[in-house]
């Protein structure tokens, strides 16, 4: 192809980079966005079609206005496309009544005036009846949490992208790029692109993309799992609320049956097996099904059957686990959103506005200083 000029060029079109092409369309911006795999793809980190959303967030309590933005969003994005992206069965965080994930996420809720109940171990599994949680353990259960549809979400935002006139390129890899006063030049295995302003959304990738914040970003081999319970009908979306839970084995993570048959959970640091997106074996194996299988026999209340499904995804890890959104510290042209730790989909519908936002104006109205790349000066 000659070479392209846009006013935007996004690179990595998965749930942020979709949602940043949709948002500057929408404002009338000229924009490409670039992906190296298909859209949606399975190589990434916006896969497995569900994403978990809490409005508790032990995490951070910096989190809690982002995320009720991002949920505003999705309902917004929802009424305009007519397509139901996000289901709230509700949310429970679970682990020790000592331990972070419960007190932070009650101290979350408390100081967010999010509404919520504490149910010890026991009243929760009486209420849900798939759960078989120690009765020590407490939980914080909150009715507006659940998960969005996160290919239905890309392939939402593809279309209001679409719709809006910018223009999505799949299958096509960036090879090199360099930022001068007058914008950025990208070279690709197809066409070279100038723009007055770039947008790096590539996960894993981002790193390679960006060498001088790879240091900051640590890609991470994480596997989710589907299997078929003895009774599904504890498992079922109005019966089974996604859930974070700390226990001996692991700090696990599952969503009810939707889609794809099987009850769907997966374990934070899976292996703790780390490195470039190339080097990460991307098939799963019979070691990944038993860590995933440990939670099933022990804490899920069913006889837990056959594996339905195995797949792997990458996480992209800072070394605080916080985000990076903010403009490259040496390219004024170059927006980066990157390091979304494993915790980040839920936040892709005001992520991409943010994104967007900081491509135009170099700023935003919504507050992103904890997600500073200076923090790490």
């Amino acid at each position: 192809m000659a070479d392209q000029t846009t006013d935007v060029l996004v690179i990595g079109v998965g749930g942020m980079g979709s949602a940043t092409i949709a948002a500057l369309a929408e404002r009338g911006v000229d924009v490409i966005g670039i992906e190296r795999y298909d859209i949606a793809h399975a190589n990434g980190s916006s896969h497995g079609n569900t994403r978990i959303v809490r409005r508790p967030q032990y995490e951070d309590l910096s989190y809690v206005p982002l995320v009720e933005a991002a949920i505003e969003r999705w309902h917004e994005i929802e009424s305009a496309i007519d397509t139901r992206l996000y289901h709230a069965v509700g949310s429970l965080d679970i682990g020790p009544r000592d331990g972070s994930i419960f007190t932070d996420s009650k101290r979350s809720c408390l100081e967010h005036n999010i509404p919520h109940e504490v149910l010890d171990g026991s009243a929760l599994n009486r209420r849900f009846s798939g759960y078989d949680v120690p009765p020590d353990h407490r939980a914080v259960y909150q009715p507006d949490g659940g998960f969005v549809r996160c290919e239905a979400a890309i392939i939402a935002n593809v279309g209001r992208a679409h719709a809006a006139g910018g223009t999505i390129r799949a299958r096509e890899r960036v090879e090199y790029w360099s930022a001068a006063e007058s914008g950025v030049r990208v070279e690709t295995d197809r066409a070279t692109y100038h723009a007055e302003t770039m947008v790096v959304t590539a996960g894993a990738w981002t790193g390679q993309l960006l060498e001088s914040l790879s240091g900051l970003l640590e890609p991470e081999r994480q596997v989710m799992g589907w299997f078929q319970p003895a009774t599904p009908s504890e498992y079922q979306p109005n019966a089974f609320p996604v859930f974070v839970c700390d226990v001996p084995e692991g700090h696990y993570y599952g969503f009810p049956i939707h889609e794809t048959p099987g009850v769907k959970l997966g374990r934070f640091n899976h292996r703790s097996e780390t490195g470039v997106p190339s080097t990460l074996d991307h098939t799963p194996d019979r070691t990944d099904e038993s860590l995933l299988r440990s939670f099933t026999d022990s804490y899920l209340s069913a006889e837990i059957g056959p594996t339905q499904r195995l797949s792997t995804c990458l996480f992209t890890n800072t070394p605080d686990e916080d985000f990076l959104l903010d403009i490259h510290p040496d390219h004024e042209s170059v927006i980066v959103g990157a390091g979304f730790s494993g915790h980040g989909f839920k936040f892709a519908s005001v992520v991409g506005d943010i994104l967007a936002s900081l491509a135009l104006d170099g700023a935003t109205e919504h507050p992103i200083d904890p997600f500073a790349i200076d923090r790490f000066d």
